[in-house]
């Protein structure tokens, strides 16, 4: 911790210079702190791009990105340099309710949590194409009083060009025609299959943006495959959906293999979202001693995080010090959702009141340091799991894998040491022959981020020969993220292949987790086989061919 003299005695970078010098512990606002916040951080507020001309006035978008606030008051609106009668400004809150000034007062304010949208609208201001200066002051609590001064530019849309939207309704069945016609304008493409769908495009919404149809994936059943989980007990078929001639096929040789061995055993093991905020500090002594302090006031950064969900539960902080950062990896459990997004607010909210209560100075501080690893495999999600830790093991007897397999227990096993010090030599994410494969199809086809896969492929599969010289083959899935609540999930056909799984809506999130190791295990299997007993390549001529 810095004292004052020391503070006195060092150059402290000013926050045009990058840093932002107590930013955070001056938002909270809790009266020992200036509540001198830096132009550029208060601009955070404006969103850019949002200027528009009505025809009756002027318009621009405020959204909350930085604290929890209630908008108590706006003083004065500037544009182009011209004060605005303060009774020709509205405020048009998220739920469409519009505010005249005079109403805003301590007890009547406008509740301006993080993340929500307040659009301003002014009347009798013409705007045209063109850079714009604005200047509004307002009182918010905890902020105080504030200016928000700002340049934006009204584009000559014709000029600038882009996808056709609807600000009224961008699922309409006019705005999508008119994106067709664009591209058939610009391409010379007729959207016929594209544009063939089951479903209100309106259910889309939240899912996708300047919705034109769907990408119709060819899905494929699989299996079923025999899972003897604690939350998976029974036959499952898998909808895969590929474009990858003999991935199905190679799946269900490889689930018929766990059926006749008597299913595959699964367990979740370990359940944990993370977010990794990063603080910087002038040295490591400073930034130990912040450490030390996190860990003292861990109930309430606990208390703090689980506040923004009736869902994100706290259950360890992870530090890793080096050089004068700290980075600090929240662990959460996020019931049947993926959770990035629940624990980025949660981790927010908690960091907020950290940066308000430290004494020490902290230079900078960054919601995501990188190394939470999203969407990008890593070694510390291998060793401390992202998501769901999955292992799911069968045992196969000499029988099954002579006469379904087609390969000796002691050529697979040999062909699995072999394999591993390839993969380590290669620096590759896993040992396995292609976890990704059924893992993209399976995540396609039930509504899951696709890109998790990244995360999620990076399998440790281990064989063991027994004395009966049957072969003992496990798989482990460290960072297995899987959702059955919200996301893709919802949508209509996602839905219907969660259905098929019986692991639609809450409450079934480990089962589902216990059905896709399942399913990589069967693809370690049958595609281990093939390259073993040299039926790759024959059967990629034979099934895969498509010309």
């Amino acid at each position: 911790m810095v004292g004052d003299a020391d503070r006195d005695a060092m150059v402290i970078p000013t926050p045009d210079s990058g840093v932002l010098k107590r930013l955070y512990a001056n938002l909270v606002g809790s009266g020992r702190f200036s509540l001198d916040i830096p132009d550029r951080i208060l601009q955070r507020l404006y969103t850019y791009g949002s200027l528009r001309d009505t025809g009756s006035g002027a318009q621009f978008e405020i959204k909350n990105r930085l604290q929890d606030a209630k908008l108590t008051g706006v003083s004065r609106v500037v544009v182009d340099g011209e004060r605005v009668d303060l009774a020709d400004v509205r405020l048009v809150t998220h739920d469409e309710t519009t505010i005249e000034l005079d109403d805003l007062t301590e007890e009547e304010y406008v509740n301006f949590p993080v993340g929500r949208t307040v659009i301003v609208r002014i009347d009798g201001v013409t705007l045209t194409t063109g850079s714009h200066s604005i200047t509004v002051e307002f009182t918010a609590k905890p902020f105080g009083e504030l200016t928000l001064e700002v340049e934006d530019t009204i584009r000559d849309e014709e000029m600038v060009g882009g996808i056709p939207r609807n600000g009224e309704d961008n699922y309409s069945q006019e705005a999508i025609e008119s994106r067709h016609e664009f591209v058939k304008e610009e391409t010379g493409a007729e959207l016929e299959h594209v544009g063939q769908h089951s479903f209100d495009p309106e259910v889309t919404e939240g899912n996708i943006e300047n919705f034109v149809g769907v990408a119709q994936m060819p899905l494929g059943l699989a299996g079923p495959v025999k899972v003897n989980g604690e939350h998976a007990d029974g036959e499952y078929p898998i909808p895969l959906a590929t474009t990858e001639g003999t991935l199905v096929a190679s799946y269900s040789r490889g689930m018929k293999a766990i059926n006749l061995s008597g299913g595959a055993k699964v367990t979740v093991v370990d359940d944990n979202m993370n977010r990794a905020p990063v603080f910087v500090f002038e040295d490591a002594r400073n930034a130990r001693d912040f450490r030390d302090w996190v860990f003292d006031h861990y109930e309430t950064v606990k208390q703090k995080a689980e506040e923004t969900s009736s869902v994100a539960e706290l259950v360890e902080i992870e530090d890793y010090l080096t050089n004068n950062h700290v980075h600090l990896r929240f662990d959460f459990e996020t019931g049947d959702a993926a959770g990035q997004n629940m624990v980025g607010k949660a981790t927010f909210a908690a960091c907020n009141w950290v940066l308000s209560e430290y004494d020490g100075y902290v230079e900078n501080f960054y919601l995501e340091g990188n190394f939470a690893t999203d969407k990008k495999a890593s070694k510390v999600n291998d060793l401390n799991t992202r998501g769901k830790r999955v292992t799911a093991e069968v045992t196969l007897d000499e029988e099954t894998m002579l006469h379904h397999l087609g390969v000796e227990p002691e050529s697979i096993h040999h062909h699995a040491q072999v394999a591993t010090l390839g993969s380590f030599f290669s620096g590759a994410n896993t040992n396995g022959a292609h976890p990704a494969n059924g893992l993209a199809a399976l995540f396609i086809a039930c509504g899951q981020d696709e890109a998790n896969v990244a995360e999620s492929s990076a399998a440790m599969v281990n064989t063991t020969l027994l004395n009966d010289n049957s072969l003992h083959v496990s798989v482990t899935i460290p960072s297995l993220i899987v959702a059955t609540y919200g996301g893709g999930t919802n949508l209509p056909t996602q839905s219907e292949c969660l259905e098929m799984l019986d692991c639609n809506g809450a409450g079934n999130v480990n089962k589902f987790a216990e059905i896709a190791a399942a399913v990589v295990l069967a693809g370690e299997l049958s595609l281990a086989s093939a390259i073993s007993a040299s039926d790759w390549v024959t059967s990629h001529d034979e099934l895969g061919r498509n010309r």
